[in-house]
């Protein structure tokens, strides 16, 4: 039995870029990070094995982006059966089904996500564990066992008040692997931008509609909607807008329609955020988004298409 895996150069680059994230959940949140990884890796590969093992096609390598990519969202305390359901169920019905590699309608990792959100929903959303605060993080421990501390979000929901900023930036707060250094996936989301692997008009799009909504509604006194800057950095918006949102294949192909699906996806995220029993909202938003792509591209289309017979 020989298993080999497709190349994939712009694969390569987002797991390049999101390396650094996997070594922060690591640093903050002990070396169970690693061994989550690898049983997700390798539980989403096996499903894209069973179904091209009896063909002429490979693994992909974008498998391992959506498992790296489920990974990161997960709390750091997820049970490792949960987390197989997940990666199980959004490789094989979030990919697999619609044909494989660029057919997918949704983003893979975010079915996945969003399956075990709604049927494990304590692990996902009540058991957050606090990261270390010592200089040499946790990278000296396996796993953290306390279970208690909230992430920023929940903290804003339940009491109003909002996280330390600069915790924030840095990652040193309670919240998913590798959704809590805000500075990290700035970072990494830049390198994706500049090697055109991922999609900056979706970025602008996403971050500008969500900064200008949020921005009105907190300063016409929105209780439930807070600081922009601190909605900005905080409750995995900038993990979603770098890497789920662009998802090439689930997304837009228009330059104009890049623009629109993150604006819708950015003005859903305040109101799932705001206005909603979610504290997050970024998943449920791009796969909503997820569900509008095609028609984008197809409204972009016929608006070009009247415009050049009007001006032919």
């Amino acid at each position: 039995m020989k298993i080999s895996f497709m190349k994939q150069k712009m694969m390569r680059k987002v797991i390049y870029s999101l390396l650094p994230l996997v070594a922060a959940g690591i640093y903050f949140f002990g070396w169970r990070v690693l061994t989550l990884l690898i049983v997700v890796t390798l539980a989403g590969s096996l499903v894209e094995w069973i179904f091209v093992r009896k063909t002429t096609k490979k693994i992909t390598e974008a498998v391992i982006v959506t498992s790296m990519l489920f990974t990161l969202t997960l709390p750091p305390s997820v049970p490792y059966y949960v987390a197989i359901v997940g990666i199980v169920f959004g490789v094989l019905f979030g990919k697999m089904v619609f044909g494989g590699f660029g057919k997918n309608p949704f983003n893979p990792a975010l079915v996945g996500r969003a399956f075990i959100y709604v049927n494990f929903p304590k692990v996902m959303t009540m058991e957050w564990i606090e990261p270390s605060k010592s200089f040499l993080g946790n990278l000296t421990r396996y796993t953290v066992d306390t279970i208690s501390q909230s992430t920023p979000m929940l903290d804003y929901r339940s009491t109003g008040e909002m996280a330390n900023l600069s915790k924030v930036i840095l990652g040193n707060i309670a919240g998913s692997i590798g959704e809590t250094s805000a500075i990290l996936i700035i970072i990494a989301g830049l390198y994706l931008i500049f090697t055109k692997t991922a999609s900056k008009e979706t970025v602008i799009g996403l971050l500008g509609s969500f900064i200008i909504l949020s921005g009105i509604l907190y300063f016409i006194g929105v209780s439930e909607v807070p600081n922009p800057i601190f909605g900005l950095f905080s409750g995995g918006l900038l993990f979603g807008a770098f890497f789920m949102a662009t998802d090439p294949i689930s997304s837009p192909k228009s330059t104009e329609g890049k623009y629109i699906y993150g604006a819708i996806i950015g003005i859903i995220t305040v109101i799932i955020r705001g206005f909603a029993l979610f504290a997050g909202g970024m998943m449920f938003a791009i796969l909503i988004g997820n569900t509008f792509a095609p028609i984008i591209d197809e409204i972009v289309k016929l608006v070009k298409d009247r415009e050049r017979r009007q001006n032919g």
